[in-house]
């Protein structure tokens, strides 16, 4: 029983810890995040760290996989509770704009900056960074294909292609609403997911007003 508690502590420590990896990442990049900034962030010291991973890149691939937990439990979770359909993947934007605008991350987006850091660094971080946005976008264009099997998308409508700009505008909104505004930019980027699925839409009348 001791060594079940002792366990779940280490668990709980060991998020707490890659919580505060994914928040730095967002801000100073993965390669920005070291042992003696993570530390110094944390009131710990280093050598506690290293109990958990033996080196950067460990830590790298792991602060990877929470920020896709994070993801899935504050963009995609939410978006699953709404009714399938094209409701569902323009909700699927609106968690998305939710979890920049409710300034989650300091950075913004933990997976744009991974992105732009790793796109010409081969090795295992950017092998997983670009598995974490295949899934992304798959998850995206499974949303759609449903839309389309349920009748509210026509049938012409290419998964890929609205996948890649749903996404795309996302990622814009991350970069505008620092340099440009947070309202001005989510009510922009709300508005241009919303009238590309009226375009698209069997019935307009189902999408919420702008």
């Amino acid at each position: 029983m001791h060594s079940d508690r002792r366990r779940e502590r280490g668990q709980r420590t060991r998020e707490t810890v890659l919580d505060a990896a994914v928040a730095l990442a967002s801000v100073h990049g993965l390669e920005g995040l070291t042992f003696g900034r993570l530390a110094e962030h944390l009131g710990t010291s280093k050598s506690g760290l290293f109990a958990h991973w033996k080196d950067k890149e460990h830590l790298q691939l792991d602060a990877i996989d929470q920020a896709r937990r994070q993801w899935t439990d504050r963009v995609m979770a939410p978006a699953l509770r709404t009714p399938p359909g094209i409701r569902r993947v323009f909700a699927l934007h609106e968690a998305r704009m939710a979890f920049y605008a409710g300034g989650v991350l300091p950075g913004g987006c933990f997976f744009l900056a991974a992105q732009t850091e790793f796109d010409d660094r081969p090795g295992a971080v950017q092998a997983k960074t670009a598995l974490a946005l295949h899934d992304w976008l798959a998850f995206i264009r499974s949303l759609v294909d449903e839309a389309i099997a349920l009748g509210e998308l026509t049938e012409d409508a290419d998964p890929d292609q609205l996948a890649y700009e749903i996404d795309a505008l996302g990622e814009s909104a991350v970069i505008h609403s620092r340099l440009v505004g947070h309202e001005i930019t989510y009510a922009r980027a709300r508005r241009a997911v919303l009238a590309r699925l009226r375009t698209l839409a069997t019935d307009p009348a189902i999408l919420p007003e702008d």
